[in-house]
């Protein structure tokens, strides 16, 4: 049986992430952001929207509806009923690519061009003295 992988079909498309922080939220880094895909030379645009959907725009300029989440160190896809997990073991750095093989067996290369930066710690403000 041959290996699908649901990115590669789209158009021709391995992501990372746990937290550091005690408040981080895996993917909270890629939520409103466009990630570049890269598979087999063929390269995808998905922006990961809130909520857990995506758009995957193709070459050609098809955009295909999807829905993604991120936990259990994995980052999957979804398109209709196919499913595509990446392995994430950490954030995504902008401009920082990543290399990884999907559940499907295809390997991608995820570039994000920009991330959202992590929550500020909270400042406690110091109690009054008396």
């Amino acid at each position: 049986m041959t290996k699908f992988s649901l990115i590669a079909g789209i158009a021709g498309a391995t992501l990372f992430a746990s937290g550091a922080a005690a408040q981080y939220v895996p993917g909270s880094e890629i939520v409103g952001q466009t990630v570049q895909v890269e598979t087999n030379g063929v390269v995808n645009n998905v922006t990961f929207e809130p909520g857990g959907t995506a758009r995957i725009s193709t070459p050609s300029g098809n955009v295909v509806p999807a829905s993604w989440t991120a936990n259990a160190g994995q980052l999957c896809l979804s398109t209709g009923g196919a499913q595509e997990c990446f392995p994430y073991n950490q954030p995504f750095q902008a401009g920082q690519p990543i290399t990884a093989t999907s559940s499907c067996g295809a390997t991608s290369r995820w570039l994000a061009n920009a991330t959202n930066q992590p929550p500020a710690p909270q400042q406690q403000q110091a109690g009054e003295r008396g």
